[in-house]
């Protein structure tokens, strides 16, 4: 089992294939996302890894927080969340994972809190019928009509149907399809829709129901580390030629005898 990712969703486009067909797409990006802690099975009972994503100023963390993130050696994120791995997939601290941890054509399950709508109809909420549009019904056409029984059992069951706060819960959509990957400005483009709205976070795994394809890596796509440009030579130092002796002055006797 892969570590997800944590993505921002930044709109729907859509991308061209070779034939010319138009593939609509969600763009998500993903912002340095780092590896800021891990579990294990010996200290927590359990084997995963909590990630980091977004920058977020220091003035706005909590102390507790910023000594988090510096035990880690990480900037302070906006978002954090965690994602069980197995123990052979287990990434070290302060590796940043990159937009090629997923593949054309691997299939994804992505999380994200689904849009508000407030206060709906059950028509709206539960995609309900209506009442009859005639004969005896008036000025309740988009009601839910009745809710309870008889006198047994007399009452209304826990949960049901009926009009309510709609939307702004967790949604999971399975079996999305990667159309394209860019590593370079952290952009991974998913055919079809994903829940939340747009600046919104979005939980990013590999597909429960559907194998991983060939050529997936393995435990992750991790960012090399910058390596620190070796020191140049000195050249040595050319010796400045010698200053020429001034020439000196005549002695006064010469002068004289000139003279």
């Amino acid at each position: 089992m892969r570590s997800g990712v944590i993505v921002q969703k930044l709109g729907m486009t859509r991308l061209f294939t070779e034939e010319g067909r138009h593939v609509p797409v969600t763009v998500l990006r993903l912002d340095n996302c780092q590896v800021v802690a891990q579990r294990t099975e010996e200290k927590n009972g359990y084997s995963a890894v909590q990630l980091g994503a977004g920058k977020a100023k220091v003035k706005n963390t909590t102390r507790a927080a910023r000594g988090h993130f510096a035990v880690a050696h990480v900037e302070p994120k906006r978002k954090l969340a965690e994602f069980r791995v197995s123990e052979d997939n287990m990434l070290d601290v302060g590796a940043e994972i990159t937009a090629d941890h997923f593949i054309s054509g691997q299939r994804v399950d992505a999380s994200g809190v689904s849009i508000g709508k407030g206060f709906a109809g059950a028509m709206k909420r539960h995609n309900f019928g209506g009442l009859r549009a005639s004969h005896g019904v008036s000025i309740s056409h988009r009601s839910h009509g009745s809710t309870g029984q008889c006198q047994d059992p007399g009452k209304v069951f826990k949960g049901k149907k009926m009009a309510g706060q709609m939307g702004s819960v967790r949604v999971t959509t399975q079996n999305l399809e990667i159309v394209k990957t860019d590593v370079d400005r952290g952009l991974i483009m998913v055919k079809g829709a994903v829940p939340g709205s747009k600046g919104g976070w979005v939980f990013l795994r590999d597909a429960v129901k559907k194998p991983l394809p060939e050529g997936v890596p393995m435990p992750a796509a991790v960012r090399a580390a910058a390596e620190a440009p070796a020191p140049a030579e000195e050249a040595p130092a050319e010796e400045a030629p010698a200053e020429e002796a001034p020439a000196e002055a005549p002695a006064a006797d010469e002068q004289k005898d000139d003279a």
